[in-house]
């Protein structure tokens, strides 16, 4: 047997060790399949369908489009690897897009990639490797994993503009000590320089920016189509209860958003609540919007519920800041953040991510849902 660690952390040979490598026809996936290829591993790449997208999404700058599953099968032909299409659009839809739908008519404020991610990304194709026999299954996310004996942690990328740890919460500890995500210790530009010295034909290839199923970042058009009975117009009320405006459903509005409103007031107003049971919009000044304290349900652990009982950071959204807090776990899975200074426009439906700082970075230790 092999007595050193390969460089995804296993007492195997390279040669001797086959690993699934997600690819979704972008530059990271592409790129780590390549890494793989050239360091002597087995390498199977996967791609998932899992919309049907017409046109007007084709063209857009998704993940997951007709021409990125082209893009990964002429990738897996350039490096000589085995290549599957996996069709999930059934499981995509009731996993991700009817629970994105179901949110948005809540009042909340949906993230369908963490969806995606916990169901068939990182559920449904866990399940596929094991059955391939693989070692490992390798994404091209940008979070680092650590492996210390048969555990392995997540860390925030050393690149803190790609980092994805935020969306990857959910993922179990089953799933952490199997997935391995290569691209963590990695700057993009080092990214798309490897995928160049590959001769990766999409090593210039644009970032996804919006979601797959969102066509050009119009999330109503989507509830429009899954719900066209969702646009009911209500009343926006400020803080006395007193109606000020009508708006025209309650899907076009966001916590903390400030254009789009049309009422006038003396000073600028912005969206404090969405109550989808009244079909209300309560707004008011931005020195109401701040929070500090935070109730979550769902709460998925990656460490012993002990190292909670410290002080900790949180993130709030995918683009915010660290957020010195502190934990006090209920029952039922679900728990109360008491944030240590105030933090606006945080939205039910959002994920609050626990984060610890050790020698290695800083370390996820798990999430929850927000719901108020």
């Amino acid at each position: 047997m092999n007595s050193q660690l390969n460089s995804i952390g296993l007492l195997k040979k390279p040669s001797e060790t086959t690993v699934v490598v997600a690819m979704s026809g972008g530059v990271d996936s592409s790129t780590v399949a390549g890494i793989m290829k050239r360091d002597g591993y087995n390498v199977i790449g996967i791609t998932l369908k899992l919309y049907d997208d017409g046109k007007e999404v084709a063209l857009s700058k998704q993940c997951c489009s007709g021409q990125d599953i082209m893009d990964a099968k002429r990738v897996a032909h350039k490096l000589g690897i085995e290549h599957k299409i996996l069709y999930y659009q059934d499981k995509f839809k009731q996993g991700v897009i009817d629970n994105f739908v179901d949110s948005y008519l809540k009042g909340e404020t949906p993230i369908p990639c963490v969806q995606c991610n916990q169901t068939v990304k990182f559920k449904d194709l866990f399940e596929v490797s094991k059955d391939l026999k693989a070692d490992a299954l390798i994404t091209g996310h940008y979070v680092k994993s650590i492996t210390s004996g048969d555990e392995t942690n997540m860390y925030r990328a050393i690149d803190e503009n790609r980092d994805q740890s935020y969306f990857l919460f959910n993922t179990t500890r089953e799933q952490l000590n199997y997935i391995r995500f290569p691209l963590g210790g990695m700057l993009k530009d080092e990214t798309r320089s490897i995928a160049k010295k590959l001769d990766l034909n999409v090593a210039d290839k644009p970032d996804s920016q919006d979601i797959c199923f969102v066509p050009n970042g119009d999330y109503a058009s989507v509830i429009r189509k899954f719900r066209p009975d969702s646009y009911k117009k209500g009343n926006i009320k400020n803080l006395k209860g007193k109606v000020i405006g009508v708006h025209d459903g309650i899907i076009n509005f966001t916590i903390g958003q400030r254009k789009g409103i049309r009422v006038s007031d003396r000073e600028p107003l912005y969206v404090l609540k969405i109550d989808s049971e009244k079909n209300e919009i309560i707004v008011g000044s931005r020195d109401k919007l701040g929070k500090k304290n935070i109730y979550i349900n769902n709460i998925n652990l990656l460490v012993d519920k002990r190292n909670l009982e410290k002080d900790i950071l949180v993130k709030v959204r995918s683009t915010g800041k660290l957020l010195n807090a502190k934990i006090s776990l209920k029952e039922n899975s679900s728990a109360e953040v008491n944030l240590k200074e105030f933090e606006d426009g945080i939205s039910p439906g959002q994920a609050c991510v626990f984060y610890d700082l050790d020698k290695q970075g800083h370390k996820v230790l798990g999430g929850g849902w927000i719901v108020s």
